[in-house]
């Protein structure tokens, strides 16, 4: 087990450009060791585990296979592959921490995400328990290491995911055995990666940016893991390219502090868009964060992100989003990434295709997925995996899970839209149950509650409370009547007076508006899989071949794009996945047309410039059909 550093230019420690490997990519220390490989593996159907006490060292002959983590039991790359229910799995490894006792004085365990329910031991000692199978959490180990142990120190997990308890948040992963309609293969236990890191005994906790594009400057929150000394001192370092940007000194008197660091070369007001982060030039700046003897390395967009005059504004200007639906499964591996590096090309797949924007669907993406759209440019939705039921109990955990979701990835400036409610799942009778409304409104105040900074859709695709954007789903197959039924304003307004397409009601309540704009959020859905091996190959429309398929797909996005009331848009969906076959690529990320192809169809070129110039027309401009015409297919970039 060896100790990883992070490639440095001499003491340049750049989190922007650390290579999307380390698995906290906005809070680095360049030290760290990575547990991901092989664990030895036992399900435990009887729960007999707890009982026979499998978390003690002695016990470390019950373990009776292999599994390669973070891939889930149920994936061909874990190497157990077993689809099954298994209501509860135990993990265990040995750990040998001498190498990394050189780096600090204690050493943490970090777990990127375990699903659903994970209890930790070392060396048999409890430390500790986790709930909710998205978000992080560690533990520190340092006094439960164990000097006779050695090299051998039993780091022992147990993970619960009952796949028939619906009051879990679960997303896309099925209750019932086998795959069915839209719903895939569970993801049970360890998903993402699970390291370890030395740091001092007063240590940086979490940190988090908020930008203020107006004024200039970025404000940071920062949490210790102690209250410090008198004197502590937080310092704070911005650059970008090389250019020093602003320094900030602040002391301590709390383990929490926020403060706001003014840039000074935003002062300029013809020259302030320049250092702007957007889906076309993302600029990222980066922060040396040091407290004591704790420095951390930290990047941030300036950028901002709201709704006015029924646009999406990005830093007060008005952004057509071109979004796909990301499902972000992977046939090996289910909802763990295959590999670091397959992030990074799934985001710049996205951008090749000519999409600006992405709604990740159904799940909580890893960290480094949202440091390489960070970092590429490239526009996200960030929902929040449903539960199915309406209970006291799933109404707890989806606000406790959703409000770490939150706290983890509000400083990424890809992240545009929070999305706490999908097509009313887990709210089936929101509109006949004030239990039901009230609590759709507390996730939709609470998200605003916990980031003023972006805009919130109350319940993505139909039934809308109050929200910030009226997105609506639409699976009509014919472009002629998806033409009519968006082509302006009345006919959109006539549309939300009646039932939505899916036969539900668009709106069931009449806040003030804002400035609201109408969103169609999921459309298209059309399969096209010839060579395809499920039986039961499902999408809301079929092509018969690939001359369809092009003819289907170009004639649903120009009729969406000729829309002159839509603020924008998201297709289903980007890939294949298992039985769902209505992905513009097939499951292994390959094109289902030749890629330049696709390209044209998706960017429309000519259909765009007319759409402008209808929107002009009406006195509403807009400077993303100029870009997308303009946008040449990003380029890897040299790290």
């Amino acid at each position: 087990m060896l100790v990883k550093t992070l490639s440095t230019a001499g003491n340049d420690v750049r989190a922007s450009r650390d290579g999307g490997d380390y698995p906290r990519p906005q809070l680095v220390r360049p030290q760290w060791v990575d547990l991901g490989g092989e664990w030895s593996l036992r399900f435990d159907d009887d729960n007999l585990g707890l009982s026979e006490r499998w978390y003690a060292p002695a016990a470390a002959s019950v373990f009776d296979r292999t599994i390669v983590v973070p891939f889930p039991p149920e994936s061909a790359a874990s190497g157990i592959n077993d689809t099954g229910y298994h209501s509860v799995v135990w993990y265990q490894r040995y750990l040998s921490v001498d190498e990394l006792r050189a780096h600090g004085e204690r050493i943490i365990v970090h777990f990127g995400a375990v699903d659903y329910r994970a209890t930790v031991w070392l060396n048999g000692t409890l430390l500790g328990h986790h709930e909710g199978g998205h978000t992080p959490f560690s533990f520190d180990i340092s006094h439960e290491l164990s000097a006779e142990a050695g090299d051998r120190q039993s780091l022992v997990v147990r993970a619960e995911d009952d796949p028939l308890d619906v009051a879990q948040p679960r997303g896309k992963q099925d209750w019932q055995e086998d795959p069915h309609v839209i719903w895939y293969h569970r993801t049970t236990g360890i998903w993402q990666p699970v390291w370890l890191e030395a740091v001092p005994r007063l240590a940086i906790d979490h940190l988090a940016w908020a930008a203020d594009v107006p004024g200039g400057s970025v404000r940071l929150s920062v949490e210790l893991s102690a209250r410090p000394a008198p004197g502590t001192v937080l310092e704070v370092v911005l650059r970008v390219d090389g250019e020093l940007l602003a320094e900030h000194r602040i002391a301590l008197d709390s383990n929490r502090v926020a403060t706001s660091i003014q840039i000074p070369r935003q002062i300029n007001g013809q020259h302030y868009e320049a250092l702007l982060w957007s889906e076309v030039t993302p600029r990222l700046i980066d922060a040396t964060v040091t407290v004591a003897d704790d420095t951390v390395y930290s990047y941030f967009g300036l950028r901002s992100a709201a709704i006015d005059r029924g646009q999406f504004m990005l830093n007060d200007r008005p952004v057509y989003l071109r979004s796909v639906l990301s499902q972000g499964y992977w046939p090996e591996s289910h909802l763990a990434a295959p590999s670091a590096d397959a992030l990074r090309a799934e985001i710049q797949l996205i951008k090749d295709l000519g999409f600006n924007a992405a709604r990740v669907h159904q799940k909580i993406e890893d960290p480094r997925f949202l440091y390489w759209a960070d970092r590429l440019g490239l526009l996200l939705w960030a929902e929040m995996p449903s539960a199915y039921e309406f209970s006291p109990t799933a109404a707890r955990r989806v606000v406790a899970e959703w409000s770490e979701v939150i706290r983890r990835d509000s400083s990424h400036p890809s992240i545009v839209t929070w999305v706490p409610l999908n097509e009313s799942w887990g709210v089936q009778h929101i509109a006949h149950d004030t239990a039901v409304r009230d609590y759709a409104r507390s996730l939709f105040h609470i998200t605003k509650s916990l980031d003023s900074t972006r805009p919130v859709v109350s319940n993505d695709g139909w039934e809308h409370l109050d929200s910030d954007i009226w997105s609506i789903h639409d699976y009509e197959e014919s472009s002629t009547v998806v033409r009519e039924r968006y082509a302006d304003q009345k006919s959109v307004d006539a549309l939300f007076s009646s039932m939505g397409p899916a036969g539900r009601r668009l709106r069931l309540s009449h806040e003030p508006d804002r400035g609201q704009p109408v969103m169609l959020t999921e459309f298209g859905g059309i399969k096209y899989a010839p060579h395809t091996e499920y039986l039961d190959a499902w999408g809301y429309s079929t092509a018969q071949s690939s001359a369809d398929f092009a003819e289907r797909l170009g004639s649903l996005l120009d009729a969406v794009r000729m829309s002159t009331v839509l603020a924008g848009y998201c297709y289903t969906q980007l890939t294949d996945t298992g039985q769902e076959t209505n992905g513009i690529l097939h499951s292994d990320r390959t094109p289902k047309l030749p890629m330049a192809q696709m390209r044209a169809i998706i960017t429309g070129r000519a259909v765009a410039a007319v759409r402008d110039t209808s929107r002009t027309q009406q006195g509403r401009p807009e400077r993303e059909a100029e870009s997308a015409r303009s946008h040449v297919p990003a380029q890897p970039l040299a790290l």
